[in-house]
């Protein structure tokens, strides 16, 4: 009962109404950077409300499609060195240079899928012989899950337990594209990334672009449009929060506690974005004995993308994924060129499958 205030579609109407009415005296783009409100968006025909001359552009939102190629080639040089590979199930079909998991997979190695950081934790208790890896990606959403799995790992004395570190940051990403020359004139900030670093994380937006946290059912998002638009009109670049049931001011503080206990911040390889300094985090020197790539280095060749994909470019708003001349043709969900076209939260998976 408590969602459906969410989803009204008398609440709704009203919204597209406002949202139909506002007029810019130039051409407006706005992004949001959360793979679930890309997801949302598309499902729910909500970019059919928007005044004709507003641009909406997906951000690097999605944690998968961030994720570099090296960190997919490593991941299946793992594979090959006989380790058990631990991940959440976007990872699986994501192409590398050579490979990906799934056919690694196929080949015979050793990967299975979780829908949580624990269960790598509980396997490597219950198969103290295979070597266990888990692929820590994701933002600061997952982050303090996989710091709690790992101090986890260290309670039950686990000696067959390593991940492999890849969690990345959002604020030095919107900083990022705030420098690139990529026009944006508004954001709409991700609703799970805040709830644990809560609005004044992004207090280095304001008096430079309007910014506004929302929710993910239809009413959240069309409420937290309607509120960007109305600082976008009135030349107000603040940030606001219309996500008030999930997000505080501070974030959750306890979850940053757990996170920093383990983690600390580190210069991180985007995919489309290159190295931006302070977006990642690494192990801190007291847990580093879990960091697979310090206990067993591997080398692997160079990676290289595909030469026609342009996921680097949909992801810093550069093209929508139509734009790509791979889009539904060489590259489908069926047949994926890209990790945009792979992941549930892509932005052209996204457009593939709601048009």
């Amino acid at each position: 009962m408590y969602l459906e205030r969410f989803r009204d579609s008398e609440i709704l109407s009203g919204l597209a109404e406002k949202i139909k009415k506002y007029r810019f005296d130039r051409a407006i783009n706005f992004m949001e950077v959360c793979g679930t409100h890309t997801v949302q968006i598309h499902r729910y025909g909500l970019k059919d409300v928007l005044p004709p001359n507003v641009r909406h552009i997906s951000g690097p939102g999605c944690p998968v499609c961030v994720t570099p190629q090296r960190y997919i080639d490593l991941a299946c040089a793992y594979a090959d060195e006989g380790f058990l590979i631990v991940t959440f199930g976007d990872m699986l079909r994501v192409p590398g240079t050579r490979s990906s998991l799934e056919k690694k997979k196929a080949e015979g190695g050793k990967v299975e899928v979780v829908y949580s950081s624990r269960d790598a934790v509980l396997l490597a208790e219950k198969n103290r012989d295979e070597k266990i890896l888990f692929l820590a990606i994701g933002f600061e959403t997952t982050a303090p899950g996989i710091a709690a799995t790992i101090r986890e790992a260290r309670e039950r004395n686990l000696k067959n337990f390593w991940v492999l570190p890849g969690n990345k940051l959002v604020p030095p990403a919107l900083e990022a594209l705030l420098t690139s020359d990529v026009k944006i004139d508004g954001f709409l900030l991700p609703g799970h990334v805040s709830t644990i670093i809560g609005r004044k994380a992004y207090l280095f937006l304001e008096g430079r672009v309007p910014s506004v946290i929302a929710g993910f059912e239809p009413v959240d998002i069309l409420y937290g449009i309607d509120i960007l638009f109305s600082l976008i009109k009135d030349g107000r670049c603040e940030v606001l929060n219309a996500y008030g049931r999930a997000v505080r001011e501070e974030g959750n503080e306890p979850a940053q506690e757990i996170m920093y206990s383990v983690f600390e911040v580190c210069d991180s390889e985007w995919r489309g974005l290159g190295k931006i300094e302070h977006s990642g985090l690494s192990l801190k020197d007291e847990w580093k004995d879990f960091d697979v790539t310090e206990r067993f280095p591997v080398d692997i060749p160079e990676p290289v993308e595909h030469p026609g994909c342009r996921c680097g470019d949909v992801l810093q708003g550069k093209l929508t994924p139509p734009e790509c001349p791979l889009f539904g043709k060489a590259c489908t969900p069926e047949n994926p060129v890209g990790p945009c076209m792979v992941s549930t939260e892509g932005s052209c998976s996204a457009y593939y499958k709601y048009g």
